[in-house]
C-alpha cells in the first residue's frame, strides 16, 4: 500500500507542470506579438503609398522616440510630441505592424509640390499632411505606440501570478523571495520570470535542496537578484544592438 502511494504522482506537481507550460506559451506569444508590432523605419515613398492606398488604420505625429525601460515587460517605444507636428510620422498598417519615417531628413526634391505649413515641422511633414487630406484619411489620427490590450493583459497576468506564488506559495528553492522579486523586476521582457518557471518549479519535490546548512542560509539573497537583473539588462541591450547591426531594423527593431 505504501509503495502504491509513493508511486502515485503528486497532483500538485502535475497541475503545476501544465500551468507552467501554459504560462511559458503565453509569454512566447506575447513576445512574438510585441516583436511584430514594434515600430520599424520605412521610406518616404512607402509612407506616401500606404496613405494613397489607404492601408493605414491609424497614424501619429511626434518628434522623437522614447525607448525608456522594458517595465512593463512588453511595452515598446513611446512617440513623444512637443510643439509642431512632426518630424516623425508613424502609422499602423492593417496587419498590425507599425512603421515610421523621419520627414526632417528629407530634402526639397523629395517634397516637391507640397505647401509649407507652420503647423508642421518642415516641408516633408507638410507633404505627408497634404497626402493624408488627398486620400481622405486625415481623420484616422490616433496612438500607434500603444501595445494591444492582449499584450498588456498577458504581462499583467504573468506578473500577478508570479507575485502571488512567490508571496503565498512554497518557499523558493534557488533564492529567497527577495532574490526572485528583484531579478524578475529588473530583468527585461520577463526573462527573470522565465528563469523562475524553469528553475525553481514550485511544488516539485524533486527540486528541493536543503535551504540551510548548519543554520546558514544557502539560497541566493536579494542583492544577488538585483545585480543579476541589472546585468541581464545590459547584456540583452548589447545583444540586441549587435543583432540590429547584423540583421537590420526589420528583424531587430
Amino acid at each position: 500500500m505504501t509503495g502504491d502511494l509513493r508511486a502515485r504522482p503528486d497532483r500538485r506537481v502535475r497541475w503545476w507542470s501544465v500551468l507552467r507550460a501554459a504560462l511559458l506559451l503565453m509569454w512566447l506569444v506575447a513576445v512574438a506579438a510585441s516583436w511584430w508590432s514594434a515600430p520599424r523605419p520605412a521610406g518616404y515613398e512607402e509612407a506616401k503609398a500606404a496613405i494613397a492606398e489607404q492601408r493605414l488604420t491609424a497614424y501619429q505625429w511626434g518628434d522623437s522616440w522614447d525607448t525608456g525601460d522594458q517595465r512593463p515587460w512588453f511595452d515598446g517605444s513611446t512617440l513623444r510630441s512637443e510643439g509642431n507636428q512632426g518630424p516623425i510620422f508613424a502609422w499602423r498598417a492593417g496587419d498590425g505592424r507599425v512603421h515610421w519615417i523621419d520627414t526632417g531628413a528629407l530634402d526639397a526634391t523629395g517634397t516637391a509640390g507640397t505647401v509649407e505649413d507652420g503647423a508642421y515641422s518642415g516641408p516633408g511633414a507638410a507633404g505627408i499632411a497634404q497626402a493624408l487630406i488627398a486620400a481622405g484619411v486625415q481623420d484616422r489620427a490616433g496612438a500607434v505606440d500603444t501595445p494591444s490590450p492582449w499584450i498588456s493583459g498577458a504581462g499583467a497576468v504573468l506578473a500577478l501570478f508570479f507575485f502571488g506564488v512567490v508571496v503565498g506559495g512554497p518557499a523558493p528553492v534557488t533564492g529567497t523571495r527577495w532574490f526572485w522579486f528583484w531579478l524578475i523586476y529588473t530583468a527585461p521582457f520577463g526573462l527573470g520570470m522565465v528563469f523562475w518557471l524553469l528553475r525553481d518549479r514550485p511544488w516539485s519535490a524533486a527540486a528541493r535542496p536543503a535551504r540551510q546548512v548548519a543554520g546558514r542560509e544557502t539560497r541566493a539573497r536579494g542583492w544577488l537578484g538585483l545585480l543579476a537583473g541589472v546585468a541581464a539588462s545590459f547584456l540583452l541591450s548589447a545583444v540586441v544592438l549587435v543583432l540590429n547591426i547584423l540583421l537590420g531594423d526589420q528583424w531587430v527593431p
